[in-house]
């Protein structure tokens, strides 16, 4: 069990829930951080309700203004953070020569710098207190590329690389940083890319993403959130710069 504070970015729903639900199950003090706040407050409270403890709060990643204005509403209200999951992320199914900058921007903008926005805010006070876990949500689609998903692969990638290389920097300090990939994991977010990319036939790409799997299903939120929880954990703390697929086998490396 742990008291310590963890700040999940993306967490009010999909597999940002199903991590700060498992935080919450397993002691830490939840920080349920989304640009969708009503949903945000609604996850803390089915996770107090359970028997943990959360917080709501709103948070853009993509404005540092706003990533600095959560994290001092944290610091008031529980204290300093202690573990930072960067689960917040976005997606659009599509070849690579149909997307445009505009596109572009918002993936990297979302996906990769919105990580970096988080973690060059909290990252310093962990390293000055001698304790911290970084956990970043990768994809299987960084480690192996997914059709239709060029540039999002792209921020994936360029997020493990990240990972590895500020768990170097780090590592003096008594600070973790690990990613953990899901493979394909049944969100509403899924189904809603699986729709366009179907052409409104949803079940038949997700019947394709489902036959690839050794275990013959999707993921769900629920899987991915033990994975983080053991890299926030104290018996992790000699495990840094890693890469975890929690993918049912799609992803063997």
């Amino acid at each position: 069990m742990s008291n310590r504070v963890a700040l999940v970015t993306g967490g009010a729903q999909g597999i940002g829930k199903g991590i700060a639900t498992t935080l919450g199950r397993d002691g830490f003090r939840v920080v349920v951080a989304d640009m969708n706040l009503p949903v945000a407050e609604e996850t803390a409270k089915e996770i107090s309700a359970a028997g943990g403890e959360a917080i709501a709060v709103e948070i853009n990643v993509t404005s540092l203004d706003s990533v600095k204005a959560a994290v001092a509403t944290v610091e008031a209200e529980l204290g300093p953070i202690e573990v930072v999951v960067n689960n917040a992320g976005w997606d659009d199914f599509m070849p690579f020569v149909k997307t445009d900058e505009e596109f572009w921007d918002k993936i990297l903008d979302i996906n990769y710098k919105g990580a970096l926005r988080v973690i060059h805010t909290v990252v310093p006070g962990m390293m000055e207190r001698g304790f911290g876990r970084v956990i970043n949500i990768g994809s299987d689609a960084g480690r192996v590329g997914s059709s239709m998903e060029a540039v999002y692969s792209g921020a994936k990638g360029g997020i493990i690389a990240f990972t590895k290389t500020l768990a170097r920097e780090v590592a003096r300090k008594g600070v973790t940083a690990n990613t953990v990939c899901p493979g394909p994991t049944d969100t509403p977010a899924l189904r809603k890319f699986a729709d366009g990319a179907g052409g409104g036939d949803a079940e038949k790409v997700i019947a394709g993403m489902t036959g690839a799997v050794p275990m013959k299903r999707l993921g769900t939120p629920e899987d991915i959130g033990p994975a983080v929880s053991f890299f926030a954990s104290d018996g992790a703390g000699f495990v840094t710069g890693q890469t975890l697929s929690v993918s049912g086998g799609l992803t063997m490396a």
